[in-house]
């Protein structure tokens, strides 16, 4: 198969978007959400975030277009603006963002169909893993057969797994109660709460973690059948997404009150469904939340393939994970990712990590490349770099870029210690593919500012450590 058949459309590009965002998230969106915050402080932390993440859209759709020559966006552009480490971390971080947010997958999956099979459990239990095994190696097969054949599968999942969303919108858009809404609505009743600031905060994660995965036109730059395609797919999978995320957030809301919601068993969709129509809005989403997560984990089976082949193609991760298969499909770069998938299952054996954990991680492992996508963009507009002739679009660029910037501060200052800790944990180890790569090059291993912040990660990663074993740090 020629790459020129491996070419994506802009259909295929959204797909990814919308694919990878909507997975299992937006179906655990009341009871995450409801857990931390009630209806004022949730409208403030969406409000926050969609200026965030809109100007962090419009950031990587502004780098697709003056950076063409950058692809695999996500990572190549903290290598292109803050040099080789930090760039190996932006795709280290976001590998294991990507493959962990898998593993949640496979358990809320199995969680789910628990409620018509006890014998899954919470999605834990040896059966349970069992079969999420044998479907983690059955995509793995599947993706093997091809880029273009896996992003087709996912776009008739997009479609499928966004039914019964707009059904659950509908319904309960006509069943909403403004006094249910508006009772309690700054949580001044639920004292564990905390104030309106820190339910905000403590929301920011979830919302996060829902919204990974608009950068995947990006990670897909190099495949885009037109370059400008990248920037619009990822901006119209945004809006698109971002619709749907606030409307059965906030809808659920004037269904069942925000204690009520923050008890309810997830897919949380499924009670507020239920509460509304019966045992049958269960089963609906039940169904719509399996279909929603066979789509997501194609899509992340793609998306984290394709980050450790992009990083090895230009000398950033080591070589062997830049080798394709006849069908152009990074072999051991996915190979690695579902290996380091099924670890991760067993261990939820014996874990007492839930679901939540295991997102919560996901979205602090991500929080650092979007920190320097955005930080590269700044940089961009203050050198002036590919802005010779646009000196208005400059400062409205440089202004949406500070934007992000502050925002992906502002999302570092919102994970709080324990997930900046456990996620240093991760970074950690990643030293020694960089330094296999580096050996390989022949080159040394840090720059002397290098040096300094690879000792910051060890020194935070120790403390973890030590936390854990402790027992003063716990997933």
């Amino acid at each position: 198969m020629s790459q020129q058949t491996q070419k994506l459309r802009l259909n295929a590009l959204i797909a990814l978007v919308v694919g990878s965002m909507i997975g299992g998230g937006i179906f655990s969106l009341p009871q995450n959400i409801a857990e931390h915050a009630a209806g004022g402080a949730v409208l403030i932390g969406w409000a926050i975030t969609a200026v965030g993440m809109l100007a962090l859209a419009f950031v990587f759709q502004t780098l697709a277009n003056r950076k063409p020559q950058l692809d695999s966006g996500v990572y190549a552009y903290a290598k292109a603006g803050f040099g080789d480490y930090m760039g190996f971390s932006s795709a280290w971080g976001y590998w294991i963002s990507a493959w962990m947010g898998n593993v949640g997958y496979f358990v809320l999956l199995f969680s789910t169909l628990g409620y018509f099979f006890p014998v899954f459990g919470q999605g834990n239990t040896p059966i349970a893993i069992g079969c999420a095994s044998l479907l983690l190696w059955g995509v793995h097969f599947l993706v093997l057969r091809g880029i273009k054949e896996a992003a087709f599968i996912n776009q008739l999942t997009t479609v499928a797994k966004i039914v019964p969303i707009v059904m659950f919108i509908v319904l309960t858009a006509v069943a909403f109660k403004a006094d249910i809404f508006t009772r309690d609505f700054w949580g001044t009743q639920t004292p564990s709460l905390g104030s309106v600031m820190d339910q905000v905060r403590n929301m920011m994660l979830v919302t996060v973690f829902v919204f990974i995965g608009i950068e995947g036109a990006s990670v897909y730059s190099g495949r885009a059948e037109k370059r400008s395609d990248v920037g619009k797919a990822t901006v119209i999978g945004f809006l698109g997404v971002l619709a749907l995320l606030v409307l059965v957030n906030v809808l659920s809301l004037g269904i069942m009150s925000q204690p009520e919601l923050a008890s309810l068993q997830n897919p949380s969709m499924a009670g507020v469904l239920k509460h509304v129509v019966g045992e049958w809005g269960a089963i609906l989403i039940s169904i719509g939340l399996a279909i929603s997560l066979l789509g997501a984990l194609l899509s992340w089976a793609l998306l984290c393939a394709e980050i450790l082949y992009a990083t090895a193609r230009d000398n950033t991760m080591p070589a062997f994970l830049k080798k394709e298969n006849a069908n152009h499909v990074p072999v051991n770069a996915l190979w690695l990712t579902n290996s380091m998938i099924q670890i991760f299952l067993v261990i939820t054996l014996v874990s007492a990590g839930t679901y939540t954990s295991l997102i919560y991680l996901a979205s602090s492992m991500i929080l650092v490349p979007y920190l320097w996508s955005a930080a590269y963009a700044v940089l961009l507009c203050v050198r002036g770099e590919t802005y010779e002739r646009a000196g208005r679009r400059r400062v409205k660029d440089l202004l949406v870029g500070a934007v992000a910037l502050i925002y992906a501060m502002w999302l570092l200052y919102a994970a709080g210690p324990k997930y900046l800790l456990l996620s240093a944990l991760l970074y950690a180890p990643g030293v020694f593919f960089f330094a296999k790569a580096k050996r390989e090059q022949g080159e040394l291993l840090f720059k002397p500012w290098e040096k300094v912040i690879f000792a910051m990660v060890v020194i935070t990663a120790l403390a973890a450590a030590y936390a854990l074993y402790s027992g003063a740090l716990a997933l």
